[in-house]
């Protein structure tokens, strides 16, 4: 059997999708399970185990426009699956399975798609389900009768190679890291917009403060386009961070947060990746819900502070973003002084026991 899963286009829904592909690969163990993705997703998911292959979705390349989508649409044909599942909510990701004459699809029905499905699958209803997303995917396992309980979900982990953690090492080292070091990833943009992000000036101070008063090593994370705000974090700090900002693929990026001892950062897909990575993860929260998107880790700490008008979802705040400018540099440089703590008593206790 040929199955094709075409999985969330945000990297952290991508990483909140896992296991919900675990349990496809499990359920499914002898076929030839295919991803379709787009380029960032494709690139986190190649060296995981629940899929054979990977397909990526070029939608500003060879894919992009009516005609890209046909010329996707008949690479899936030449394909001949079986069964293509629909993690993604649009129109199009059940156009694109029906147009490549996939006999058997399955989706929930929702964006007008329920006639291109031959399995619609209905949406949950608020309060059937719990509020995080990854349920919201496995439910659709569940319902397509693949498995017959979602079951608790404590942490999502992605497969980093060793290969991949040594190259990780050599990279954070030639780019300024110290051997040894407490070292703190930083990402401080968010891709959905905005309203997510923690006012720039504030993550300049904070690593000023984690530079000199926990011996870290701060090295920022961040797309080509947020080397702008990657910028102005750095003209503001006295100190000197590490920047890698628009130097690292979607790839390397898991393999990196492995080499670094915490993460810091907004509701994001780096935060998600951070923490599937192993790093215990400081999430700065304001116009979404942590209790839909938070991190899927034992090692989460939040921090937010509640206003009436969160959770809102709005890319661009049209008031005083007060969800985010509440949160102080105190509240978040202590978070990380406590898991810096908690870090080295653990490694003492550790060290003891093996003497």
């Amino acid at each position: 059997m040929k199955i094709l899963v075409r999985t969330p286009n945000w990297v952290g829904d991508a990483v909140m999708a896992i296991p919900a592909l675990e349990a496809i690969r499990r359920t499914h163990a002898s076929a030839e399970i295919a991803i379709l993705a787009r380029p960032a997703v494709a690139d986190l998911y190649r060296d995981q185990p629940f899929a054979n292959r990977i397909l990526e979705y070029d939608h500003s390349g060879r894919h992009k426009g009516w005609w890209g989508r046909e010329r996707l649409a008949v690479e899936l044909r030449n394909e001949k699956f079986d069964l293509a599942i629909l993690l993604q909510n649009a129109f199009e990701a059940a156009w694109l399975a029906w147009r490549a004459g996939i006999p058997e699809r399955v989706g929930y029905t929702r964006d007008g798609r329920g006639a291109l499905l031959t399995k619609p699958i209905r949406v949950p209803r608020e309060g059937e389900i719990p509020r995080h997303e990854s349920h919201y995917y496995l439910e659709l396992i569940r319902r397509a009768g693949w498995i017959e309980s979602r079951g608790e979900i404590v942490s999502i982990r992605l497969r980093v190679p060793s290969a991949a953690r040594e190259a990780a090492q050599v990279s954070l080292l030639r780019a300024g890291a110290r051997e040894g070091t407490w070292r703190c990833a930083i990402a401080p943009g968010a891709s959905y917009g905005a309203a997510k992000c923690w006012p720039a000036e504030r993550f300049a101070a904070l690593a000023d403060r984690l530079i000199p008063e926990c011996g870290a090593d701060v090295i920022l994370f961040g797309t080509p386009g947020e080397k702008e705000m990657t910028a102005r974090i750095c003209s503001a700090m006295k100190c000197k961070p590490i920047s890698l900002v628009g130097q690292t693929s979607m790839r390397e990026l898991a393999a990196l947060f492995s080499a670094c001892s915490i993460f810091i950062g907004n509701d994001s897909g780096a935060m998600h990746v951070a923490a599937a990575a192993g790093l215990p993860v400081i999430g700065i929260f304001g116009p979404t819900d942590p209790e839909g998107t938070a991190p899927l880790t034992p090692q989460f700490r939040l921090i937010q502070e509640p206003v009436s008008c969160s959770p809102c979802f709005l890319r661009s705040c049209p008031v005083d973003h007060r969800c985010m400018e509440r949160i102080s540099v105190d509240a978040v440089f202590f978070a990380a002084q406590q898991s810096q703590n908690a870090a080295e008593k653990n490694s003492q206790h550790w060290s003891s026991r093996n003497a």
